[in-house]
């Protein structure tokens, strides 16, 4: 059964009519969308902070395999990466996670509020 936009928890619309929450929730989705990503993402919640190579060598993917992944997850805001020397280090930004977390909270909120209609 299709949930009419209506009932979205944000009203603010933007591109293609739909909430700005739900452009945010699948813009961060779309990153996590691989579980190479994933487990790129609980590595560094979980070491802190990593340099690429370190990466490189805890996952059964290429260097510049990794490297894409981790492109994906910077642009759209899960991590940070900073320049040491010839290396770059990487950490989770957990803004955009507390962000991830809310926005599915919400998903939860609208699911229920339609299970009760």
């Amino acid at each position: 059964m299709k949930v009419p936009l209506t009932i979205l928890p944000t009203p603010v619309r933007g591109r293609g009519g739909f909430a700005r929450a739900d452009r945010e929730l699948a813009s961060l989705a779309r990153a996590l969308g691989h579980p190479a990503r994933v487990a790129i993402l609980r590595l560094l919640s979980t070491t802190g902070e990593c340099v690429c190579g370190s990466i490189v060598d805890r996952l059964p993917l290429s260097q510049a395999t990794v490297s894409q992944h981790l492109k994906v997850l910077k642009q759209a805001g899960l991590i940070q990466g900073e320049v040491e020397g010839p290396r770059v280090c990487y950490c989770v930004q957990p803004a955009a996670l507390d962000q991830l977390r809310a926005l599915l909270a919400d998903l939860r909120k609208s699911e229920a509020r339609r299970s009760r209609a």
